[in-house]
């Protein structure tokens, strides 16, 4: 595997972490809304991620190592029950006197959004350790 497919695995990661991120700060941002109905309520989002052979078709005829990098198959709600609170004075409450919030759990998008900025960092830090490697491969030609 060529050094250059470095970059594309972790650029991918990034991609995918930022995805994670973005995702993560959605579900902390809505955490504590309130809706009078089931179906106005927002839902916990999760990213979902796959490994994606790239160049394989290439790699086979070249006889290189195929990159393997990350692909974001799309963003699923979650199913978790909705927390249903009585609260017949509240203003947002149906006519029953439920108010209905997310399925959020702050706790665990915070441990997600932790996990989520050390793989980016990570990611960050094999490109360049990538690029570093690369540098000193074009200096030993100079000596």
């Amino acid at each position: 595997m060529s050094l250059y497919n470095v970059f594309d695995i972790a650029g991918s990661g990034m991609s995918a972490q930022n995805v994670r991120l973005n995702t993560t700060a959605s579900n902390i941002s809505n955490a504590n809304t309130i809706s009078s109905s089931q179906d106005k309520t927002y839902r916990a989002r999760q990213p979902v991620f796959a490994a994606e052979l790239t160049k394989a078709s290439a790699s086979v005829s070249n006889q290189q190592g195929s990159a393997v990098g990350v692909k974001v198959l799309g963003i699923v709600e979650s199913n978790a029950p909705l927390q249903i609170e009585y609260n017949p004075n509240h203003p947002s409450a149906d006519e029953n006197g439920y108010i209905y919030k997310p399925n959020v759990n702050v706790v665990e998008e915070m441990a997600n959004m932790i996990s989520a900025s050390r793989s980016y960092q990570t990611n960050v830090q094999v490109a360049d350790a990538a690029k570093q490697m690369l540098s000193k491969t074009l200096l030993l030609g100079q000596r």
